[in-house]
């Protein structure tokens, strides 16, 4: 058949109409919606991203997925971590804001600002060295009357304290009035009689009276060569006393000395003219105030303590010498506006380590990582920090300990672990359960003996000193210590026995009698019994 037959053919002739009106429809819908490179590039990348959807659980951060199940952990359902795609450092630890919520995580800037402390200072009074006198025998003789024989009595410059029997004085009598006989022919010889009695102290009135008498007297009339307050008795009736001998000891107490104890730590906010009150607790409801006037230029090698003095006008001898007295002191550093400070809250110890935790700018969920920072002064609530931040960046403030715990049982670096190395990403739960009791630290809890806030800054401070201890806390009032360590590195044997080197009895250890006996008075507390 001819082709012109086939297209005469109604049938063959509506099938090629059908076939070019499809073709032409296919056509044209097709260049209304042309797909782009743009388009084809993000519906990649929404494929690439469902891909590597990382799967977490939200009370253990720890636990990465890439496919949703259960927490191999606690048995919780896994969910999505935003922003998994986001680059965070390998060694910081993520937390979801659910978990941060759970553990209470907060966190703060760190900013510059005047560094200020609030002291608490113990001390007692003393009597002022500059008003202490001694009243002496200015000649060889025996006492036989003592006028002045009690302790804390007052006396008054010229007052009559003793009456003393001297041969000597006897002899330097009867010299004077036999130079008296001979006066118009040694007119001098009468004068240096006169004089050898006045260098015993005999007044010119004692003098002109044994003239006028022309009789020897066997006693000398002793009288106070100035004011205050016996503090010691040295002599009783009947003793023979020598020339320049000490008979009492006295001091005027119109004015005092309230002298503290300050530790080393704690000089650098103390300066002279200092403003300082004081109360006493013999005195209650009654504050005292002063001046610093000095501080001790050396420490005490055993307590570590050196004095600082402030001198106090003693109105109607209310303060008496060795009456104990607290002392509060507020202070500034001068020229710290420019110091960087933060919560004490935010630092963990490790031995002599102090590390932070830092919040990475940007990352969704937060993300934390660990930077070892060297401290300046402590204040009331905060540290200064001389290195290892910078003003404005983000820390832990409140639960960090809850996000060490979370590097530890990730694997990264942490307080307890202080490597950069990072462990392989593949573990089974046995493995990170083996780890994770490796870096958690140790309690104990031990007996120590002390009195007061001083004695639980120098416990706290000698246990803190011991490599691999976390914390450590003394509670005066059940005299035991709290101690959170790294038993890799420490025990609580070494922690004990560097408490008691500071003086203080330990459950198991005895503080040396001579180390005790140089503590502070309100540190001297009952010793235990061994």
């Amino acid at each position: 058949m001819k082709t012109t037959d086939y297209l005469k053919n109604k049938y063959i002739k509506g099938s090629l109409l059908v076939i070019a009106g499809l073709l032409l429809g296919w056509l044209f819908f097709h260049q209304s919606e042309p797909v782009t490179k743009t388009e084809t590039i993000q519906a990649e990348e929404h494929h690439h991203a469902e891909k590597e959807t990382i799967w977490t659980c939200s009370m253990h951060p720890q636990i990465r997925q890439d496919k949703p199940g259960k927490c191999p952990i606690c048995g919780m359902d896994l969910i999505p971590l935003a922003g998994s795609n986001a680059a965070v450092d390998e060694q910081a630890v993520q937390m979801s804001e659910s978990a941060m919520k759970l553990a209470e995580v907060q966190t703060s800037m760190v900013t510059k600002g005047t560094a200020e402390k609030d002291l608490q200072l113990y001390g007692k009074i003393q009597v002022n060295e500059r008003l202490l006198q001694s009243q002496t025998a200015h000649i060889s003789g025996r006492i036989e009357q003592l006028l002045a024989n009690t302790t804390g009595e007052s006396i008054k410059e010229g007052q009559l304290i003793a009456r003393i029997y001297s041969p000597e004085l006897v002899s330097a009598q009867k010299e004077l009035l036999e130079a008296l006989s001979l006066k118009d022919q040694y007119p001098k010889l009468a004068e240096a009689a006169r004089e050898k009695l006045r260098n015993w102290k005999l007044t010119d009135e004692q003098i002109a009276a044994i003239e006028q008498s022309g009789k020897v007297s066997s006693t000398f009339d002793l009288c106070a060569t100035t004011s205050g307050t016996v503090l010691n008795r040295k002599v009783s009736e009947g003793d023979y006393v020598k020339n320049g001998a000490v008979l009492f000891d006295i001091a005027d107490l119109s004015e005092v000395w309230a002298v503290f104890d300050a530790y080393e730590t704690d000089l650098g906010w103390i300066s002279l003219h200092q403003s300082v009150d004081f109360t006493a607790q013999a005195l209650p409801g009654k504050t005292f105030s002063g001046k610093v006037s000095f501080i001790d230029p050396v420490i005490d090698p055993v307590t570590r303590i050196a004095k600082v003095r402030v001198e106090i006008q003693n109105f109607g001898r209310q303060l008496k010498p060795e009456m104990l007295i607290t002392g509060q002191l507020h202070s500034k550093i001068k020229g710290n506006d420019s110091q960087l400070l933060i919560p004490q809250s935010a630092v963990l110890w490790t031995g002599k380590r102090s590390v932070v935790y830092v919040k990475i700018p940007g990352s969704n969920p937060p993300a934390f990582k660990m930077r070892k920072i060297t401290l300046g002064n402590a204040t009331n609530h905060s540290y200064q920090v001389s290195e290892g931040l910078s003003e404005g960046e983000e820390i832990v403030t409140n639960g960090t300990f809850s996000v060490d715990a979370a590097a530890q049982l990730a694997g990264k670096t942490s307080m307890m672990n202080p490597s950069e190395e990072k462990p392989s990403g593949k573990q089974n739960l046995g493995t990170m359960k083996m780890a994770n009791d490796q870096a958690s630290p140790a309690k104990a809890m031990f007996t120590v003996a002390g009195n007061c806030d001083m004695c639980k800054e120098r416990i706290e401070t000698a246990a803190k000193s011991v490599d691999g201890v976390v914390s450590a806390e003394w509670s005066a009032e059940k005299q035991m210590v709290h101690l959170l360590y790294d038993p890799a590195k420490t025990n609580p044997d070494e922690v004990q026995k560097a408490i008691a080197k500071v003086g203080h009895d330990t459950e198991k250890y005895k503080a040396d009698d001579e180390v005790y006996s140089h503590l502070p008075e309100c540190c001297l507390y009952k010793r235990l019994k061994y």
